[in-house]
C-alpha cells in the first residue's frame, strides 16, 4: 500500500503565496508522474500541473507563469510553488501519484492523497 500526504495548505491574502509538498509512503518500487489538481465548491476536480520522473512538466493556463512545480525522487515528494495567489485559486487541492510499487509488476497504481484546503481572501 502507498500513501500520499499533503501539507503547507493554508489561508493567504491574494497576491501571497503558499508551497504544497506531498510525500508519498509504503511499498514503492517507483514513481512515474506526479501531480496537483484541485477542487473548488461546486466545481469539478481540475489538473493544476504534472511532473514526470524526467521532470517534464505540465500546467493549467490558469496557473502557468504564477506556480512551479517540482519533485525530490531521493524523498519521493512533489512540491507546488504557488506564487501571486487569486481568490478564484481557493480549493482542496489534491497530490496524485502514479506508483509502480514492485520490480517483479510492471503495472503502476494510481494514489490519490487525502486533500488540503487553500483559501485566498481579496
Amino acid at each position: 500500500q502507498v500513501q500520499l500526504v499533503e501539507f503547507g495548505g493554508g489561508l493567504v491574502q491574494a497576491g501571497g503565496s503558499l508551497r504544497l509538498s506531498c510525500a508519498a509512503s509504503g511499498s514503492i518500487f517507483s514513481i512515474n508522474t506526479m501531480g496537483w489538481y484541485r477542487q473548488a465548491p461546486g466545481k469539478q476536480r481540475e489538473l493544476v500541473a504534472t511532473i514526470t520522473s524526467g521532470d517534464s512538466t505540465n500546467y493549467a493556463d490558469s496557473v502557468k507563469g504564477r506556480w512551479t512545480i517540482s519533485r525530490d525522487n531521493a524523498k519521493n515528494t512533489v512540491y507546488l510553488q504557488m506564487n501571486s495567489l487569486k481568490p478564484e485559486d481557493t480549493a482542496v487541492y489534491y497530490c496524485r501519484a502514479l506508483v509502480r510499487t514492485s520490480a517483479l509488476v510492471r503495472y503502476e497504481y494510481l494514489y490519490w492523497g487525502q486533500g488540503t484546503q487553500v483559501t485566498v481572501s481579496s
